[in-house]
Formats: structure tokens, C-alpha cells, sequence
């Protein structure tokens, strides 16, 4: 969960962009967009090994 507090007299502006930020870092938007739909283990384990090629060919 991200949260922020404001600090003295802090506009709502630059409190929403560092929101923004910390939920960007946190991977919780991507993380829901994960989530949003069931996916089978056999599409999930072929996801993973696609990813799994697509690293290891990167690094060579």
C-alpha cells in the first residue's frame, strides 16, 4: 500500500505527483492489471518461460 503525508504546506499537486511515484515504484498498478483476470497454470507457465527466454537471450 502506498501512502503519503503531507509535509507543512505542501500543495496538492506535488502531494499527488509523489503519490504517483510511489505506487509506480511499488508496481501496484501493474500488479492489479495482473490480477484482473484468472489465468490458467499452463498459460502462466508458458508466459514465465517465454519471459525466462527472452532474459537469458538478452544477456548473451
Amino acid at each position: 500500500m502506498a501512502r503519503v503525508a503531507a509535509k507543512g504546506n505542501e500543495s496538492f499537486e506535488s502531494l499527488l505527483k509523489r503519490f504517483n511515484k510511489q505506487v509506480q515504484q511499488h508496481g501496484i498498478l501493474s500488479e492489479i492489471r495482473r490480477r484482473e483476470h484468472f489465468e490458467k497454470p499452463s498459460v502462466k507457465h508458458k508466459r514465465k518461460a517465454a519471459a525466462k527466454r527472452r532474459k537469458s537471450s538478452r544477456s548473451h
